[in-house]
């Protein structure tokens, strides 16, 4: 069983990149176990209040739930070109402190995925996270690629992705990373 954990960089209530983590938990093959992991109450990075306090909590929590998974799914937004705040902000803390990037990042397996409104899909945000996870030692998953454009047609009123196509193509995605996990 490849336990994944998706975190959503949008924070959201009726994202598309959650929507479409919910839909990949639902389209999970077999041996798959996809739990899903947000941001909300991950502060803005501060070194000052590292240094006081220590990790905050939701920080700790999160780094938990990372250590337990076999991979990461990533299903990022594009926010002006590139990786949102709030995401790139919740991977700086799960750096912290530099000696637990090894156990947090080091070989783990990742993918990323995303949805937007715009008729690019995330394209751009997805290969801005090449450099970042490459840094962190982790094992960029390059096998496919899954960007949702004009994810306003993708998904329905409730959030739930309707379009036949993406849902195969999703299936598909998840199928190949959980193979390329059992490796």
């Amino acid at each position: 069983m490849a336990r994944i954990l998706g975190i959503s960089g949008s924070l959201r209530a009726g994202s598309f990149n959650t929507a479409l983590l919910r839909a990949a938990r639902e389209l999970a093959v077999p041996g798959v176990e996809l739990e899903l992991a947000t941001l909300h109450g991950i502060p803005l990075y501060d070194g000052d209040l590292e240094q006081r306090a220590g990790l905050p909590e939701a920080v700790v929590a999160l780094k938990a739930r990372v250590l337990e998974c076999e991979g990461l799914l990533l299903a990022t937004p594009e926010y002006n070109n590139g990786i949102p705040g709030v995401f790139k902000n919740a991977i700086d803390w799960l750096s912290r402190p530099a000696a637990d990037i090894p156990s947090i990042f080091g070989g783990r397996p990742v993918a990323v995925v995303g949805a937007s409104p715009g008729g690019f899909g995330t394209i751009l945000a997805q290969d801005a996270w090449l450099p970042v996870l490459r840094t962190l030692g982790a094992r960029f998953w390059s096998g496919g690629r899954l960007m949702v454009s004009r994810a306003g047609q993708a998904f329905d009123a409730e959030g739930r992705l309707s379009d036949d196509r993406t849902r195969q193509q999703l299936a598909q995605f998840l199928a190949a990373y959980r193979d390329s996990i059992d490796r």
